[in-house]
């Protein structure tokens, strides 16, 4: 265990007496040395009631005793402030600084192995045509010509063929009601299919969906494209104000979307949600208790057609694939 002190004390002083401001704060945190991130706070003043924590990364704490121990969910070195407040409201505040390292651990893979259609213990599909509130024009379903696992990949095949009304054909997968997580890195190894109207997602919806209709329940979008903006990589998250075109996200552009496998991810956690490519960021968004972002949540795969962000399909467009190497989920 790794102790920081920072000490202005006088011999004889105690927490918690009444009367008058609080003096002589000290504040010492014990860093564990596991790399879980968990960290053991003491605060202690004359006169304090109660003890304000900012651990440095956007969380907040309120401790009436002043001792507490709090998990931190990424590695690094952060400032902790405390302010001890006594029972007249009056305030003296303290600093240090400390690091911390966190090694997370895998929960959850799909390395895409067995041949056939997708393993029916992880993958569900949504099976169906109507748009899905996007205008799309695919018709989703669960033949092996549009999801099939072969040579260690999943292939999630879009085609062009007159099928139950829609114009075209493609499957989205899903892990509702078989794997869902809150908190912790998802990395996605992935070749995105070329053409002009495709529309390939790796996504993720809150488990809530059921009871909290959309974007009330949140959307986290690790990764989207479309063919006609080629090597242009959106990460997106929508929530009630920011949803559709208005959603907080940010954009990269790498090179050989559609040609080679690149990594797709996305570390989030009670203060932050951070995408990259190739473990290079691009985009950190800022997480708050307020947001529908702190529960579970399922992954989704899918192509789609055209619609609102897909756009119009190139009429000579016949067939297009996006190929998932593996899925791989840390906490």
């Amino acid at each position: 265990m790794v102790a920081v002190f920072f000490c202005c004390c006088k011999k004889g002083s105690t927490s918690g007496n009444a009367g008058g401001p609080p003096t002589n704060l000290t504040l010492t945190a014990t860093v564990s040395t596991d790399n879980s991130g968990n960290v053991s706070f003491t605060a202690a003043a004359t006169n304090a009631v109660s003890y304000d924590y900012d651990y440095g990364n956007g969380i907040f704490q309120t401790v009436a005793g002043g001792v507490v121990t709090y998990k931190y969910p990424a590695s690094g070195t952060y400032t902790v402030n405390v302010v001890a407040k006594s029972a007249g409201g009056q305030t003296i505040s303290k600093s240090i600084q400390i690091t911390v390292s966190v090694v997370l651990s895998l929960v959850w893979s799909e390395e895409f192995n067995a041949a056939g259609a997708p393993d029916p213990s992880k993958w569900g599909y949504d099976i169906g045509a109507g748009g899905w509130g996007n205008n799309e024009l695919e018709y989703y379903t669960n033949r092996l010509d549009n999801a099939i696992v072969s040579g260690g990949t999943l292939k999630i095949i879009a085609q062009k063929e007159a099928y139950s009304g829609s114009a075209y054909t493609s499957a989205r997968i899903l892990t509702k009601d078989k794997f869902s997580f809150k908190y912790g890195k998802v990395e996605v190894s992935a070749k995105l299919p070329a053409g002009v109207g495709t529309w390939p997602a790796i996504w993720m919806l809150g488990n809530n969906i059921n009871t909290v209709p959309w974007p009330g329940c949140g959307e986290i979008d690790i990764m989207e494209h479309v063919g006609s903006q080629l090597n242009k990589i959106f990460s997106t998250l929508h929530h009630p104000g920011h949803s559709g075109s208005n959603g907080d996200g940010g954009t990269v552009v790498i090179s050989n979307a559609t040609t080679a496998f690149h990594k797709y991810s996305m570390e989030w956690n009670s203060a932050t949600i951070k995408f990259s490519v190739d473990d290079v960021p691009f985009y950190t968004f800022t997480n708050s208790a307020t947001l529908p972002f702190n529960q579970n949540f399922f992954i989704i795969l899918n192509v789609a057609m055209g619609g609102n962000f897909g756009g119009p399909v190139d009429p000579a467009f016949t067939s297009a694939a996006m190929e998932i190497d593996y899925i791989r989920v840390y906490n």
